[in-house]
């Protein structure tokens, strides 16, 4: 079972079939299904960007408290773009690079003060959006205090003591839209989606906007990684059991956001990036236009099963780790996330 957020609505797939449906023609723009409280992230236009929850698997939904800023912050949420669950609670990053946390599960919301007044944030700017925004966060199993995050464009930042203070973790990473004198710059880089291996937490992933790049040493050093066909995308994904597996959705470049040769593949390795296979079977292979967003690419707990959506509303899965895959649907409206469902 997981679930497909899209911009008009939010949808359940269970055996290959969609079989419920919620917020019908409206944006969703994120779900969150882990714990017995899963969360969604919906657009109401005029009203801003509202949570919902769900404590029955999908079934019902209703609004709870939402992220806001302080009065003082200047700064007014605009898009709900990453959601984390730790053993510290709830963690949401915004449009723009707000951290918020709920220690009530979801009921009330506070400003993390102490990313949000560093002075590094300053430098911090647009990616796609006008503004920055935090759209990855990886809490870590192993170390209860430790939180990383992925921002855009501001690179990648850890906190060891629970959010306390804040360090950026980009050494290794370069940016080609900046002058060549500050293409290593750390705050100034631009990750797509950060993910790290549920078993081995010192090791993460990177689609970046000018490559793709893994960690061994739980961020502190980046290496680059060339991915077949292109190494421009957005989503990435890593095996929770085993840390050299990853996939990779490529399109052509930032330029041209639409797969190499107008064919989708997905591109796995099982070598930590040595090697990489480009997997085909079951998707389209002419005249097929599909972006695939940071969020819209997951793996189950198994590690086998693996969904994707795309902007064309195409959703395909896969039980044997991406050698094959079927479509789902095509008539969905454009795919913003794909999640699966957890244990509670």
């Amino acid at each position: 079972m997981y679930l497909v957020a899209t911009r008009k609505g939010l949808f359940t797939v269970v055996g290959g079939e969609i079989v419920a449906s919620a917020f019908s023609g409206i944006p969703v723009t994120l779900v969150l299904t882990r714990g017995k409280r899963w969360f969604a992230a919906v657009e109401h236009g005029h009203y801003g960007p509202k949570l919902h929850a769900s404590d029955d698997r999908g079934a019902t939904w209703a609004e709870v408290g939402s992220p806001a800023f302080p009065e003082g912050a200047d700064a007014s949420v605009n898009t709900i773009w990453a959601l984390e669950r730790s053993s510290g609670g709830l963690w949401c990053g915004t449009i723009p690079g707000g951290l918020f946390r709920s220690r009530d599960d979801g009921a009330t919301w506070q400003l993390v003060r102490s990313l949000w007044d560093r002075p590094e944030r300053a430098r911090w700017f647009g990616g796609g959006a006008d503004e920055p925004g935090i759209h990855s966060i990886c809490a870590d199993p192993a170390e209860q205090a430790t939180l990383r995050i992925g921002v855009s464009c501001g690179g990648v930042l850890i906190t060891r003591d629970d959010g306390e203070t804040w360090r950026t973790q980009s050494e290794g990473m370069t940016a080609n839209y900046v002058p060549p004198e500050i293409a290593s710059d750390a705050d100034i880089q631009d990750p797509h989606c950060v993910v790290q291996c549920a078993a081995e937490p010192a090791t993460l992933w990177c689609q970046h906007h000018c490559g793709a790049y893994r960690s061994v040493d739980g961020g502190e050093s980046w290496q680059p990684i060339e991915v077949p066909p292109s190494s421009f995308g957005f989503a990435v994904a890593v095996h929770p059991h085993e840390p050299d597996t990853a996939w990779f959705v490529p399109a052509v470049s930032d330029d041209m956001r639409v797969p190499v040769d107008a064919k989708v593949v997905v591109s796995r390795t099982r070598d930590g990036g040595q090697s990489f296979d480009v997997l085909r079977s079951g998707l389209p292979q002419a005249h097929a236009y599909d972006l695939v967003y940071r969020h819209a690419l997951d793996v189950d707990g198994t590690g086998t099963r693996l969904a994707f959506g795309s902007t064309t509303g195409s959703v395909w899965e896969t039980d044997d780790g991406g050698d094959t895959w079927r479509t789902v649907s095509v008539n969905l409206p454009p795919v913003y996330c794909v999640r699966f469902a957890h244990e509670a």
